[in-house]
């Protein structure tokens, strides 16, 4: 059984479903190899209290509720209600309002989640929801690891013995190895606590930190990783196991001068044919015109015929699944973090179009027609795999010639197949320029 490991937002995902299937919490804790006790302290330190009632429900949760006949209590003349228990502002004008609390969320699961009465109960409610849990959970987290876990009177014993000796030149080093008995601190810690001034000792007075230029930090891609929440690897193999006779399709993104014009690649894994669309920048949005472009121009059914299922990688660019599977035209799953070989026939063909745009060549230059022009080119490349045949009249056998017109490919003839960078007479397209 995994011990001492914080639960994900997966986990917590699976929590939800199972208890809104009214799973007990020795089986949530069998399927996520967790102990019992786990799932009880996560469900009752993380759910949230909500009122609502159902339909045509009237929102009273006094405990007198049944049996009330007080009237009159509000200044509305016009009310003809038999009693003030069947209003709706009962609860907040009542002075004999005692409210009841459902029982049952003294006792496993402690939550709403799977009841069945739910819509027609007019008590308080409690309801675990992963993504809450796991917000609260990380803002947990994020509040215990910030400050220190000195009390004032360890500080002032740290700052009298390790001050005087920075002022004397002494590395902090030599202060921790030869004061290890009296500080029983570490060395990082005791760096930090001089960086955020909680010393007498300043940094200045450190001999070599003032020297050091600071670090520069690359600038973070914000990803919502919960989006790949029900898209992982171990999705994607349970739906292709479950689907047979569905051919993904692998979608990548290749670089030329960074921060310059990219590739959006996708590749059939049926007939190893790649289409290419470039791209201004690489961003989710770019990725998100190229598949609204391609569904207009071959409608919703046949675009949803090419591509049911979607494979790729877990790049920025890639980070908004909800409108690429707009209106349920497609299904997009993730490789596991650096695991580019999960989607290798799509890598193996990149290196098709290196030969022709080496490593560090601008794409800046380039058109889209200069890219189709190379996409014909290499999709009439013959394949052993395909015997002998090439991606192109593989596509033209199972989709029809038609269609792989109007996806702008043609067939050129073997002895005038050019992979080389001679391919684009642009000057400048091929020396990185």
């Amino acid at each position: 059984m995994a011990t001492q490991k914080h639960l994900t937002l997966e986990d917590r995902y699976a929590i939800q479903h199972a208890l809104e299937k009214r799973h007990s919490f020795r089986t949530i804790a069998r399927s996520l190899d967790k102990d019992p006790t786990t799932i009880s302290k996560e469900v009752r330190r993380h759910r949230q209290s909500r009122y609502y009632v159902g339909q045509g429900r009237i929102p009273n949760r006094c405990i007198h509720r049944q049996h009330c006949t007080i009237t009159s209590l509000c200044a509305n003349k016009k009310c003809r209600k038999a009693s003030c228990s069947l209003c709706n502002q009962c609860n907040s004008v009542c002075a004999d309002f005692e409210e009841e609390l459902c029982p049952r969320l003294n006792q496993s699961p402690y939550v709403c989640n799977g009841c069945k009465t739910r819509d027609s109960c007019t008590l308080m409610k409690s309801f675990y929801k992963a993504q809450e849990a796991q917000q609260t959970y990380a803002q947990t987290l994020s509040d215990s690891r910030t400050g220190i876990s000195l009390t004032e009177e360890e500080l002032a014993y740290v700052d009298a013995l390790v001050s005087p000796l920075i002022k004397q030149n002494q590395s902090i080093h030599h202060i921790c190895v030869h004061n290890a008995d009296q500080l029983q601190i570490c060395e990082r810690t005791l760096y930090t606590l001089v960086d955020r001034c909680y010393l007498k000792a300043r940094n200045i007075d450190l001999v070599r930190k003032p020297r050091f230029r600071l670090r520069k930090k690359k600038a973070e891609k914000k990803i919502d990783k919960a989006c790949r929440t029900g898209r992982t690897m171990v999705d994607y193999k349970r739906y292709m196991e479950e689907q047979e006779d569905v051919a993904a399709v692998q979608m990548d993104t290749v670089e030329g001068r960074k921060g310059g014009k990219v590739l959006l690649t996708l590749h059939f894994t049926n007939c190893h044919l790649m289409l290419m669309y470039l791209r201004d920048r690489n961003t989710s949005q770019t990725v998100i015109d190229v598949f609204n472009k391609l569904e207009e121009d071959l409608g919703k059914t046949v675009f949803r015929k090419l591509f049911p299922v979607v494979l790729t990688d877990n790049g920025s660019e890639f980070s908004n699944p909800t409108a690429l599977e707009a209106n349920q035209r497609t299904k997009i799953f993730y490789c596991d973090a650096n695991a580019p070989y999960q989607k290798g026939q799509i890598e193996k063909n990149h290196t098709l179009i290196r030969y022709a745009l080496p490593k560090g060549t601008s794409f800046d230059g380039l058109t889209q027609e200069d890219v189709q022009l190379l996409a014909c080119h290499i999709n009439s490349y013959a394949r052993q795999k395909l015997n002998d045949k090439s991606p192109a009249e593989s596509f033209s056998f199972l989709y029809g010639a038609d269609l792989l017109r109007n996806l702008g490919i043609e067939l050129i003839p073997p002895h005038t197949i050019n992979l080389s960078p001679s391919l684009f007479k642009k000057e400048g397209l091929s020396d990185g320029n």
